[in-house]
């Protein structure tokens, strides 16, 4: 198991990492300067010339980084495909009819646009589990995905509404960050299995609806979001991360004890306009408010009551770039925030 997690975690770094001689350079070298009377296995259909099929892995197919403006032909043995730092323009229904025992496709840094991508192309790949779209041109969600899929990276592209079809119960990872998103809608409710969403540098105003309740990781930053909804973190049951830094969020439009919700262990409302700390539960742990226009230290954000067993689990708080200085800090302080390392001002 140790030696397929290397062979398909190496075709994912940089060619060129170091100086030094590279352990994985047979990869995507000359194999037969490498392998010597190995024989390729041809099951399904050679390897296409462009690409190298280690002999001894037979179900991989390297074709990253060699010019390509065309999808191979692929064989159909092949469970994992990479095709990233290409020039690859089109993924037509017919380039994956042959691929259907895919299980990781790469395809992030080429330049596929929504309109050239079939509509049934990725829909017959029934155990796909991992598909990288991200660094390309891509206008609209991809649609009919297989169901089986469970990390979807379509970052940096220019999608700018999402509509998820139904049935892709086991997708656990979205990354749809650097986008030109305006709004969701509740297309994100019917991801049920979904445990982390990155949707930061969009363009959103408000926080999506509906979103799935399983999250662990929610990401947010870099948008033009003022406000939260009511009850915004108590419909999340497994909620840890959250980020809402680079907002414009405002004392006004967070309402009361919006944070001060047990789970959380690390919050970030960094560079936005609030002017009071909000309260937080005491089990939070990293709370991050630099550079925000603070002008007080409220204790009792942290603390509503201080003895042997109530006291804030706080570690690391920031305060740097507010309106508030060293001495504001009252010296009871230390009581409640005895677990944290510095408090940054």
């Amino acid at each position: 198991m140790c030696v397929v997690v290397v062979f398909l975690l190496s075709a994912l770094l940089p060619l060129s990492c170091s100086h030094e001689r590279d352990p994985f350079a047979w990869l995507y070298g000359p194999h037969s300067l490498r392998f010597g009377s190995l024989q390729a296995d041809t099951t399904g259909g050679e390897c296409p010339d462009e690409c190298d099929c280690p002999p001894s892995f037979p179900v991989a197919m390297y074709c990253d980084g060699r010019g390509l403006t065309a999808m191979p032909t692929i064989p159909s043995r092949m469970k994992y495909l990479y095709l990233q730092n290409n020039a690859i323009t089109a993924v037509p229904d017919s380039a994956l009819v042959n691929a259907t025992n895919l299980v990781w496709l790469m395809m992030h840094y080429n330049q596929l646009t929504s309109d050239a991508i079939g509509k049934k192309a990725f829909q017959q790949l029934n155990g796909l589990e991992r598909l990288y779209l991200q660094h390309n041109n891509l206008t609209a969600f991809p649609s009919n995905l297989p169901r089986t899929l469970q990390d979807l990276r379509i970052n940096h592209n220019k999608i700018e509404k999402v509509i998820i079809s139904m049935g892709m119960d086991n997708l656990t990872i979205l990354y749809l960050h650097d986008n030109a998103v305006t709004d969701m809608g509740t297309s994100l409710k019917a991801l049920k299995s979904l445990t982390l969403l990155e949707i930061s540098g969009n363009k959103l105003t408000k926080v999506p609806e509906a979103l799935p309740e399983h999250l662990h990781q929610l990401y947010l930053e870099f948008n033009s979001i003022d406000s939260l909804p009511e009850g915004f973190l108590g419909q999340f049951t497994q909620l840890q991360y959250i980020r809402i830094a680079h907002n414009q969020l405002t004392d006004k439009g967070i309402p009361a004890n919006t944070f001060n919700v047990t789970g959380l262990v690390e919050l970030d409302l960094s560079f936005n306009k609030l002017e009071r700390i909000p309260p937080v539960s005491t089990t939070l742990q990293h709370l991050y408010l630099q550079a925000n226009q603070i002008k007080e230290f409220t204790l009792g954000s942290f603390c509503s009551v201080v003895d042997v067993t109530n006291f804030s689990k706080l570690r690391t708080l920031r305060l740097d770039g507010n309106e508030i200085s060293r001495q504001d800090i009252p010296t009871e302080s230390t009581r409640c925030l005895r677990l944290t390392s510095s408090i940054e001002v």
